[in-house]
């Protein structure tokens, strides 16, 4: 009956003109609350896995791999639970603005070579280099949110080396 209804008012015919784009993210479209809920289990993965890794990087022999590994998947969990917030096209357009692509690429990059020194090099000295790296950088990005928290953050730097 919808479909009848729909045919006839026209609106079908509006619906063919769409592109997959629109298509996909009228599929997607989650209610307030719904994006509100992702958000905070995607975020409480994430900080518990950051949390979880830490802890682990105690343990002999395997726990430096653990912590790379729960660290490095808590940075992304973290990082995908804003996408709930804002939409996933909308969160990777503003990751690209000119104030952030910087912030955006070493955060990426950091992550990736995190992982690839601990499993692949199996350099865990430039795997915790990395880690720092993206704590920096994933810090730095997420100021970028924060109305002039960057300059106050360079001016009290700028303070401090006088």
């Amino acid at each position: 009956m919808d479909k009848l209804k729909s045919v006839l008012s026209g609106e079908e015919a509006r619906r063919d003109d769409r592109t997959v784009l629109e298509t996909v993210n009228e599929a997607s479209t989650l209610s307030w609350g719904t994006r509100l809920k992702g958000f905070v289990a995607c975020f409480v993965v994430g900080a518990g896995c950051t949390i979880l890794g830490v802890c682990m990087l105690f343990l002999p022999k395997i726990g430096l791999t653990l912590f790379i590994v729960f660290y490095t998947f808590g940075n992304i969990c973290a990082l995908c639970s804003t996408m709930f917030l804002m939409g996933p096209v909308k969160q990777l357009k503003r990751m690209c603005d000119k104030t952030r692509a910087l912030a955006t690429t070493i955060m990426i990059t950091c992550l990736v070579l995190t992982l690839c020194a601990a499993f692949w090099w199996k350099n865990f000295g430039l795997a915790l280099l990395f880690v720092i790296l993206q704590i920096l950088s994933f810090s730095w990005y997420s100021l970028s949110y924060v109305p002039c928290a960057r300059e106050a953050i360079l001016k009290l730097v700028a303070v401090c080396m006088k």
